[in-house]
C-alpha cells in the first residue's frame, strides 16, 4: 500500500495534515522528524511540517535528508520549507513583523504543478516570526504575498545537498530529475483558512507523487480483518467496552474477523447517561456481540462518598475499573488476546517527536503481568472521523456512530463536588432531556443540533444552592449549566449558539421536571482558555 510520511518537528497541526492526506484517500504516517522508515518502498512523498522552533535555535531539530531527496517527491511547510532552504545555503531571518493569520498570494508562477488549479489571489494562513529572505542558488520562487516575497518555491538545482555527501549517480541529477521534485511553502496549507490548501495538497500527494487514492473505509476493513485473522489465529480475544464510538467500532471489527471468540466487556460504574447501560447492550446484542454486561454502581459510588477533588475522583474510577475489569478477565481462562479502541491521535499523542513514549493510552488500565496477554489494536491508524466511516462501512447504526465522545469517568467529573445516587439521579435526568432536546431539533438544513453539535452535557454545580420560586413557595436548589461545543479534535473547541427557543424549552422542561433544580444557565466559554469539561 502507498504512503506519504510526514515528519513530525513540533508543530500544533502536523495532526491536521494527516487528516488532509487520508482525506485524499491516501494512507500517510505521522512520524517523528528523525525515524523516517528509508527501507520501506510503499513511501511514495514526504512532507516536513511547521515546529515552534527557529531554524536558528540550538535545540530547533535538525534531520540529514541526504538519503531522502533525490528518490521521491518533498515538500516543506512553514518551519520544513525554512530549515530545508536554510541547510542548502539559503538565509533565513527573523521577519520584520511577526506574519500571523489571513494572506493572498499576489502571484504564483501559474504552470507550477503544486498550483495547477489556483485563483488569482487564493488566501492562505501564515504563522512564522522567521521568513526566507534568500534561498540556494538554483532554487526559484514560485508564489509570493505583499510581504513575503518566498512565500513558496521549488528546487530547480540538480542537487545542491551541501552537508554531506550524495549517494545518487550523476546521471540521475538532470532537470526534471527526483532532485527538483522539492517545494516549500512558508503557509499552511492544511488549516481551514488556507480556502485552497486541500487543492495543494492534492497536487502534491497525486499529481507529484502519483498516489492511486486506494484508501478507503471498505479497503481498510477488508485488509484489517485479514490481519486480525493472521495475528490472533484461533485465540480467543477480551475486549473492554465503554459504549463510545472507538470501542464500539472496535468490536464489530473484532466480530467480523473472529466472531463469538471475541467477548466483551461492559462496565456499569453508576455514571453513565440516563438508561445508558441498559440501551447499549441491548445494542449490542442486536450487533450479534458476546458482551458481559457488569454492574459495579455500588462498588463505585462507596469508594466515591465524600470525595470532592476532581483528580481523586478519576484516581478511585481509574483503580476500581481496572480491578472489575480484570476480575471479569481473569474468568475468561483461555484468553491470548487484549483488544483496544487505540485510534492514531492516541499514538501519536504518546510519543515525543524524539521518539520517547511520555504517556501511554490503555482503555482497560494495566492487566496484570501474570496474564501475559498480546495486544491487538485493530484501528491504531484511524483518526475519529475515519473511525466513523468505517462503522458505516460495517453497517452499524448511526446513533452509535454519531455519538458524542464522553469522558471515561462519566457523569462524575460533571458533579461538582462529592457524589451521591440521589445527584447522580438529578444529573442524568437533566441531562437527557438536554441530549433528547438536540436529537429533535432539526436545523433549516435538516440536520439536527446533536450531529452538529461535538459534545453536550449538563453540569451540576451541587455544591452550590440558589433560591428560587415554584408555585407559592420558595425553593433552595441546585443550578444546572447546559454545554455545548463544536470542534474537530477537542483540542480546540467554541461554544454553540443554540437558538433560544430550543434554551428556552430546555430550560422549562429541567425545572419543572427535575426535582432539586431551579436554576439553569449556559456555559459561553471556548477552549482554551477553557476546558470542555468542568473538572
Amino acid at each position: 500500500m502507498q504512503k506519504i510520511i510526514i515528519l513530525d518537528f513540533g508543530s500544533q497541526t502536523t495532526q491536521l495534515i494527516g487528516r488532509r492526506i487520508r482525506e485524499l484517500n491516501t494512507f500517510c504516517e505521522i512520524l517523528p522528524y528523525n525515524k523516517f522508515p528509508h527501507d520501506d518502498p510503499s513511501v511514495i512523498g514526504v512532507i516536513l511540517s511547521g515546529s515552534p522552533y527557529s531554524v536558528y535555535d540550538p535545540e530547533a531539530f535538525k534531520v540529514d535528508l541526504s538519503g531522502i531527496r533525490g528518490r521521491m517527491p518533498i515538500l516543506g511547510i512553514c518551519y520544513g520549507a525554512q530549515y530545508m532552504s536554510y541547510t542548502n545555503g539559503g538565509k533565513v531571518e527573523p521577519a520584520g513583523s511577526r506574519e500571523y493569520g489571513r494572506a493572498n498570494l499576489a502571484w504564483i508562477e501559474q504552470n507550477n504543478p503544486l498550483f495547477r488549479g489556483f485563483a488569482p489571489n487564493s488566501q492562505v494562513w501564515m504563522s512564522h516570526g522567521d521568513t526566507i529572505t534568500a534561498i540556494p542558488e538554483g532554487w526559484r520562487a514560485i508564489a509570493s504575498t505583499a510581504s513575503v516575497k518566498f512565500a513558496a518555491y521549488q528546487a530547480d538545482d540538480a542537487c545542491s545537498m551541501s552537508n554531506t555527501a550524495c549517494a545518487v549517480s550523476p546521471n540521475q541529477c538532470s532537470q526534471g530529475s527526483m532532485f527538483n521534485k522539492v517545494w516549500g511553502v512558508q503557509f499552511h496549507p492544511e488549516v481551514f483558512h488556507s480556502v485552497q490548501g486541500t487543492l495543494l495538497l492534492k497536487n502534491f500527494v497525486v499529481d507529484i507523487c502519483g498516489s492511486r487514492q486506494d484508501w478507503s473505509p471498505a479497503s481498510f476493513v477488508e485488509t484489517t480483518v485479514n490481519e486480525i485473522r493472521q495475528q490472533v489465529g484461533d485465540d480467543r480475544v477480551i475486549l473492554g467496552l465503554s459504549g463510545g464510538v472507538d470501542s464500539s467500532v472496535c468490536a464489530v471489527l473484532l466480530n467480523r474477523a473472529i466472531g463469538d471468540r471475541l467477548t466483551c466487556i461492559f462496565v456499569d460504574h453508576g455514571m453513565l447517561r440516563k438508561n445508558e447501560f441498559r440501551d447499549v447492550m441491548h445494542d449490542y446484542e442486536c450487533l450479534g456481540l458476546n458482551v458481559i454486561g457488569v454492574d459495579a454502581s455500588e462498588r463505585f459510588l462507596g469508594d466515591l462518598a465524600g470525595v470532592t477533588d476532581p483528580e481523586q475522583k478519576r484516581k478511585i474510577i481509574g483503580r476500581d475499573f481496572v480491578e472489575v475489569f480484570n476480575a471479569e478477565a481473569r474468568k475468561i481462562t483461555d484468553a491470548r488476546w487484549l483488544a483496544q479502541g487505540t485510534i492514531y491521535p492516541d499514538r501519536i499523542e504518546s510519543l515525543n517527536i524524539t521518539g520517547k513514549v511520555i504517556k501511554s493510552h490503555h482503555n482497560v488500565g494495566g492487566l496484570p503481568k501474570e496474564m501475559s496477554l498480546g495486544l491487538c489494536e485493530p484501528l491504531k491508524w484511524l483518526f475519529k472521523d475515519e473511525v466513523r466511516r468505517v462503522g458505516r462501512q460495517l453497517g452499524m447504526p448511526e446513533h452509535l456512530i454519531t455519538r458524542h465522545p464522553f469522558p471515561g469517568p462519566g457523569l462524575a467529573v460533571r458533579i461538582l463536588g462529592d457524589i451521591t445516587r440521589e445527584k447522580v439521579r438529578i444529573l442524568q435526568d437533566a441531562d437527557d432531556i438536554f441530549i433528547r432536546a438536540l436529537r429533535e431539533y432539526v436545523d433549516t438544513d435538516g440536520v439536527t443540533l446533536y450531529n452538529k453539535i461535538w459534545q453536550a452535557g449538563v453540569v451540576l454545580m451541587s455544591a452550590v444552592r440558589s433560591v428560587g420560586v415554584m408555585g407559592d413557595e420558595r425553593t433552595y436548589e441546585h443550578p444546572v449549566a447546559l454545554r455545548a461545543v463544536t470542534s474537530t479534535d477537542a483540542m480546540t473547541a467554541d461554544w454553540v449558539h443554540l437558538p433560544y427557543d430550543l434554551m428556552a424549552k430546555v430550560s422549562n422542561d429541567i425545572i419543572n421536571k427535575v426535582k432539586g433544580v431551579n436554576r439553569v444557565c449556559y456555559d459561553i466559554s471556548s477552549k482554551p482558555p477553557a476546558t470542555i469539561e468542568w473538572e
